[in-house]
């Protein structure tokens, strides 16, 4: 079946720091290994934000208008031509990584580390990679994720940022009976906590600036929170594993001193570029291990099949939602961290 799609459809278009557009964008011919999907939801992240605030995320700077967006589910309205991936009517979730193996060597295991990965929504390189904050999205069939029939889509549009917290608990180890402290509880941090208590952690502390971000903490798993200016508590923690997800150099010095000796500490949270003023010394002294987590491969799987079976607690991490028509308010909110958690953009009709 094939359905009459229209020729255009509303997109969120981030045109450089602080203009930000909902217009129409023209419905291309897919690539015959590309689907068509109607998007239902997606999730405003953190890179979003910086297109849209700063014109850069990182070292990722906008040299032309870009569609933001890789938080995304919906359903597929039109197969790719060469009859790979889901059928038409299929609600799908999608891993927005495209891996490009190049002449930097790297673990074959871990394509999230390929030099040459491109993402939805990133500008890293030019062209820019357009996201999928659109009515309609041509997308590789690859990238699509068949969804369980009890598993909602207001709920899957957490999938991708789900992975990227079960991609940083992976990174520690095995965390069941221990210890774990989560410094900055965002929508990312409090997924970590989601996460680690369905991993079987027996003491989850979560730490953040804020208040509402620590009642979402506790709402999915939390035994504990903190202020994160109460340097005292956090260091009398003494996690054995620490998931730094604020991404501020303030952040990773209380993780290192809320570790254990012999600890380790997995930073999630993206810091800016350049010279970081960090406590490295107590991570020296006490032995820690400081691991890196970037992005997910194919966590994302795990995480589908946790929603759907009930194990694995997101619901309370969605805090507004809006209509599309509404895109310029939602991303107004979405950087209030200290009122909101995850927001999501509602591209249904």
């Amino acid at each position: 079946m094939r359905i009459i799609l229209p020729t255009s459809g509303p997109a969120v278009v981030a045109h450089g720091k602080g203009d930000l557009r909902i217009e129409d964008i023209p419905l291309t011919v897919p690539a015959t290994d590309e689907a068509i999907v109607e998007i239902a939801y997606g999730g405003i992240c953190g890179s979003d934000l910086h297109y849209w605030l700063h014109g850069a995320a990182g070292e990722s700077i906008l040299k032309e208008p870009m569609v933001l967006g890789h938080e995304i589910v919906g359903v597929v309205v039109q197969q790719a031509a060469n009859g790979e991936g889901p059928a038409v009517g299929t609600p799908v979730a999608v891993h927005p990584a495209t891996p490009a193996p190049g002449d930097v060597r790297y673990p074959e295991d871990r394509p999230n580390l390929s030099p040459g990965c491109t993402y939805l929504g990133s500008a890293a390189r030019y062209p820019h990679t357009d996201g999928a904050f659109s009515r309609y999205a041509n997308l590789p069939a690859r990238m699509l994720r068949p969804l369980p029939e009890n598993l909602d889509l207001r709920t899957a549009a957490l999938v991708e940022p789900a992975s990227v917290a079960w991609h940083a608990v992976a990174r520690a180890g095995d965390v069941a009976g221990k210890t774990a402290l989560v410094i900055g509880s965002g929508p990312i941090g409090a997924l970590v906590v989601a996460v680690l208590k369905r991993a079987g952690a027996a003491r989850i502390v979560a730490v953040d600036m804020h208040d509402k971000p620590l009642e979402i903490a506790r709402a999915v798993g939390a035994d504990e929170v903190l202020k994160g200016d109460d340097a005292g508590a956090i260091a009398a923690v003494d996690a054995d594993v620490v998931i730094e997800s604020s991404g501020s150099h303030f952040g990773l010095a209380s993780a290192i001193k809320g570790a254990t000796r012999g600890g380790k500490v997995v930073m999630v949270g993206l810091l800016p570029s350049g010279p970081q003023p960090v406590f490295i010394s107590l991570a020296i002294t006490r032995e820690l291990e400081l691991l890196g987590s970037f992005r997910f491969n194919d966590e994302i799987d795990d995480v589908i099949a946790a929603l759907a079976d009930g194990s694995l607690l997101v619901d309370p991490v969605v805090t507004h939602e809006f209509d599309l028509s509404q895109g310029l308010e939602a991303f107004d909110v979405a950087r209030n961290s200290a009122e909101s958690g995850k927001v999501l953009l509602n591209f249904q009709q």
